[in-house]
C-alpha cells in the first residue's frame, strides 16, 4: 500500500507534468499567435510599402511636370519652339537609350541655330 507521503509526491509528480503539458499547449497557442500577427504585420507592411511607393511615383510625376512648366516659362518663345521641336524629335525614338539631355540653355542653343540657318 502507497503511503500518504508517496500519494503526495506521485500528486506532486502529475501536476508537474500536468503543468508542463499545459505550458506547452499555452506555448504553441502564443506561437501560433504570434505568427499570425507578424504575418498580419508583414502584410500590413507590404500595402504601406505599395501605397507610399505609388504615392511617391505620384509626387515624383507632379515635380517633374511643374519643373518643366516653371523651364518653359522661363523660355522665350523661340526656345520654346526648339524645345518641343526637339521634345517631339525625341519622343519619336525607338530606343530610349538614345535620347540626349536637353537643357533649357541647349534647346536655346538649338533655337539660335535654327534661325541662322
Amino acid at each position: 500500500m502507497p503511503t500518504p507521503i508517496a500519494n503526495g509526491l506521485k500528486d506532486i509528480f502529475l501536476a508537474g507534468i500536468g503543468a508542463m503539458a499545459i505550458t506547452g499547449e499555452k506555448a504553441s497557442e502564443m506561437v501560433d499567435k504570434l505568427i499570425a500577427r507578424g504575418e498580419l504585420t508583414v502584410e500590413q507592411g507590404k500595402e504601406i510599402n505599395q501605397e507610399l511607393q505609388h504615392k511617391a511615383e505620384g509626387t515624383l510625376d507632379k515635380v517633374r511636370v511643374d519643373a518643366l512648366e516653371a523651364a518653359m516659362a522661363a523660355m522665350t518663345p523661340e526656345e520654346r519652339a526648339a524645345f518641343a521641336a526637339k521634345a517631339a524629335e525625341i519622343a519619336a525614338k525607338p530606343d530610349a537609350a538614345e535620347v540626349e539631355a536637353v537643357t533649357p540653355e541647349k534647346a536655346a542653343e538649338q533655337a539660335e541655330e535654327g534661325a541662322q540657318a
